[in-house]
């Protein structure tokens, strides 16, 4: 009898770390990518540097028999390219947003998602038509980011035309990539393996096509010790860090709580980032905005409540609902076949 609630007590710290571990890098990551951005000015570089920690960590924790993960091939690698296409532009598009705006602005974006891809899973693949309660809880969630964008005192087309392409891409990359990649038979890891190493491949034609190569070269020529100094060392090593933790915490606790659980946790989350990034500087928005930011964020708790509770929801949109608990939004893909539900990246997504 000792040893069995041994054994428990051990499996509810577990647990519990694993949750708590989760709930940290998730609400921390946007705030960190922004802090790292607003230090690093160089948002290619910056991805690729955090595809290389996540594919050369998830490498080095399979020789070291910590995970599996399945082995790179050409012909995997050809089959997934376009989805590590689509997945690198919802990225650098995501880092973009923040580079030019505050978490607040990324946050009310994201959170757009859901009805962009209920537009588009009724449009265009034919998809059944929202329910009451779910058409609801996305005029929320417009209601909001309407409110927000119109007493947005840091709005500029800069930030807002980032904030669309994200938009774009990351309802692409929802709606059509992930059946693409999901009939592949990757396990979990396989995924973030193919993601980030292949993501980090493209890596280099953005940076000639921003120009972005020429900047880091002058910055490099002409450093005066703002390019390599230890605040930016650190910005960008938390950064990199998170991002393959958040991968860690956001599997381990899918297995180890129940979806409820997890969800709950990723609203709080939510709420957290909007907490600490009110706390620690000034990049924020005015309290009306963050009113309506709020509302965003409970329209999209009522969309997974009306997604998930009851009735036939489209297999679609509640793996969207799915994923928007994940990192920055949008970074890894999830399989629903054996439990490959995968966290999110940066920037996230």
């Amino acid at each position: 009898m000792a040893s069995i609630r041994l054994d428990a007590s051990k499996q509810h710290y577990a647990t519990s770390s694993l949750v708590v571990g989760y709930a940290l890098c998730s609400s921390l990551l946007a705030v960190i990518n922004k802090f790292a951005i607003t230090k690093f000015n160089y948002p290619g570089l910056l991805t690729a540097l955090q595809y290389l920690t996540s594919a050369l960590g998830v490498w080095v924790l399979g020789k070291l028999g910590c995970l599996h993960h399945d082995p790179f091939t050409f012909e995997t690698a050809k089959k997934f390219m376009p989805a590590a296409f689509v997945f690198y532009l919802a990225i650098f598009t995501n880092t973009n947003i923040l580079r030019h705006a505050n978490v607040d602005t990324f946050i009310v974006f994201r959170s757009l998602t859901p009805l962009l891809v209920a537009i588009a899973d009724t449009t265009f693949r034919k998809q059944p038509c929202p329910s009451k309660f779910t058409f609801l809880s996305l005029l929320i969630i417009l209601g909001g980011a309407i409110g927000y964008v119109a007493t947005d005192s840091g709005f500029t087309l800069t930030a807002y035309s980032w904030a669309f392409a994200y938009l774009v891409t990351i309802t692409t990359e929802m709606v059509y990539i992930k059946h693409m990649v999901t009939n592949l038979g990757l396990n979990t890891w396989g995924f973030v393996y193919y993601n980030n190493l292949l993501s980090l491949m493209v890596a280099p034609l953005f940076w000639i096509i921003t120009g972005e190569y020429a900047d880091v070269f002058i910055a490099m020529r002409s450093d005066s010790g703002k390019l390599f100094n230890l605040v930016v060392f650190m910005a960008v090593s938390l950064s990199c860090v998170f991002g393959l933790l958040i991968s860690f915490f956001g599997f381990a606790a899918r297995k180890a709580i129940s979806a409820t659980a997890f969800t709950v946790t990723g609203v709080v989350n939510k709420f957290l980032t909007v907490s600490i990034n009110v706390l620690i500087w000034d990049k924020h928005a005015s309290p009306f905005g963050l009113v309506c930011l709020l509302l965003t964020i409970a329209g999209g708790v009522l969309y997974q409540q009306s997604v998930t509770g009851g009735g036939n929801p489209s297999p679609q949109r509640d793996t969207v609902a799915k994923q928007l608990d994940s990192k920055n939004d949008a970074n890894y893909y999830a399989d629903e076949d054996e439990e490959k539900s995968i966290s999110g990246k940066i920037s996230v997504v």
